[in-house]
């Protein structure tokens, strides 16, 4: 059984480290482990592979998988996967979910502290050498209490349910929406609503965090329309991926001064372009994708994938799993 691991991309953190296939090779010493460190050269090892450890395929690389029956991905977020041949095929997809929602949670907390403590503007008063303490109160939203202050998340997975556990720690009200609200949410979350009553979130929160997959149904999902929903102190933190926000949308919200500020780690384009509009607003905190930026990424990888090939040998249900068809 051949299983193919292609996990090249530009940034060094998301490449495997060589120590990943020497160990899968340890524990897994009757599986033949082939680990390519760029794309080049898949196409040979493909028709054979029956397990693939990948970011992506194109469609023609996965008709040429004819053996395939099950493709890890180590991101959180599978669009680039959910192409109408790997969708209707027997093929199981899984991914990292879990992985990535304890790390991203932690600068979830991180933006929001920032945000109501307005740390962004004591670093730029800094570095003009200014005493902005009055310059501070004086401007709005003025520096402010976490606890007490009102989360809303829109979407509850595995990022989700692990900002909302922080978040009640803090003292603060959790209310969140879900596709699913019949299945209720975590001890933390005092409200779940559908996604049609996305407006009353907006409308309650002091803070929107924007933690849902990419789908058809979730691209530009805070656009103009709904950034008008949230009040003139609320701030929004984007940590899933770009597309779920209207950046010309949020670019002219923050410059009138619609809502209190924003926090994005993803962008529509990433490296966000230096040209952007966005890198000017002064009430936009910026941070280059780090949200799931951690030495102990690669640990929580093998561990995942460790128990799944286990699952996987032993014919047991492996955890993960991405529903193709919903593309999360």
């Amino acid at each position: 059984m051949k299983v193919l691991v292609v996990l090249y991309h530009r940034f060094e953190l998301w490449n495997a480290p060589s120590w990943f296939t020497v160990r899968l090779k340890q524990d897994f010493p009757q599986l033949e482990i082939v680990h390519l460190a760029t794309y080049d050269g898949i196409e040979i090892h493909l028709p054979d592979a029956e397990i693939a450890i990948t970011w992506s395929l194109r469609p023609e690389q996965f008709a040429l998988a004819r053996k395939l029956r099950w493709i890890h991905s180590p991101a959180a977020a599978v669009h680039q996967l959910m192409f109408p041949e790997l969708i209707n095929s027997d093929a199981i997809l899984t991914n990292a979910r879990e992985v990535h929602g304890p790390v991203v949670a932690e600068h979830v907390i991180a933006l929001i502290f920032a945000l109501a403590k307005r740390l962004p503007d004591a670093v730029r008063f800094q570095h003009e050498h200014e005493w902005g303490q009055e310059r501070m109160w004086q401007s709005r939203p003025r520096p402010r209490e976490v606890s007490g202050a009102t989360l809303g998340l829109i979407g509850l997975g595995s990022i989700g349910r692990e900002v909302a556990t922080r978040a009640a720690a803090l003292g603060m009200r959790v209310i969140a929406v879900r596709q699913h609200p019949e299945k209720g949410g975590p001890p933390s979350v005092d409200r779940v609503v559908a996604p049609g009553q996305i407006d009353l979130i907006l409308a309650e929160s002091d803070y929107i965090v924007v933690a849902a997959p990419v789908t058809a149904g979730t691209r530009n999902l805070i656009d103009s329309a709904r950034l008008r929903k949230m009040t003139p102190q609320a701030c929004l933190i984007n940590v899933s991926r770009g597309p779920l926000v209207d950046e010309r949308a949020l670019i002219h919200a923050l410059r009138e001064r619609q809502i209190g500020g924003a926090a994005l780690d993803v962008f529509e384009e990433e490296p966000l372009p230096q040209g952007s509009e966005l890198w000017d607003l002064n009430n936009l905190l910026i941070t280059p994708h780090t949200a799931g930026l951690t030495e102990r990424l690669w640990d929580r990888h093998y561990l995942l994938v460790h128990q799944n090939l286990q699952r996987y040998l032993k014919h047991e249900p492996l955890l993960a799993i991405v529903d193709k068809k919903k593309g999360y």
